[in-house]
């Protein structure tokens, strides 16, 4: 008895620390990505208002030119928005460590894989259930 104790208490020392690890890696890939988003915005607010300021100096003459400028401010509001997406998930991530449920595929409800973790640490399914969501959106 007295070692089943022992041993719920080293597993639950080392899940802590694991935990204290993986927000430590969501705090620093939030800040990194927060700054991204922000730059990439003030970017495209920066081109919006000379749109609207009436500032012909940048406006392209030949029509390939509108083209590749229309595609780059459609790349960058995706950009913007997986940017935001992911710091919305790294947000859950962080909510979840805080419960003690960081970790745990919400498909399933099986651990996920630390290396997955590692390289996602935002993942929200283990790499089975992973698959077949892609599968099934394909």
């Amino acid at each position: 008895m007295i070692q089943m104790l022992f041993l719920n208490s080293f597993s639950e020392n080392k899940m802590k620390e694991e935990f204290a690890q993986f927000k430590k890696l969501l705090l620093s890939l939030r800040e990194r990505l927060v700054g991204k988003v922000d730059s990439m915005q003030g970017e495209a607010l920066k081109r919006s208002r000379q749109d609207a300021s009436g500032d012909l100096s940048n406006v392209p003459i030949h029509m390939a030119d509108v083209g590749t400028d229309n595609y780059e401010r459609d790349l960058m509001i995706e950009l913007i928005q997986s940017g935001e997406e992911s710091v919305r998930n790294i947000d859950t991530a962080l909510e979840k460590i805080e419960e003690g449920t960081f970790g745990v595929c919400e498909s399933c409800g099986k651990k996920i894989n630390k290396e997955r973790l590692k390289a996602v640490p935002y993942a929200k399914l283990c790499i089975d259930c992973q698959r077949e969501e892609e599968t099934d959106n394909v």
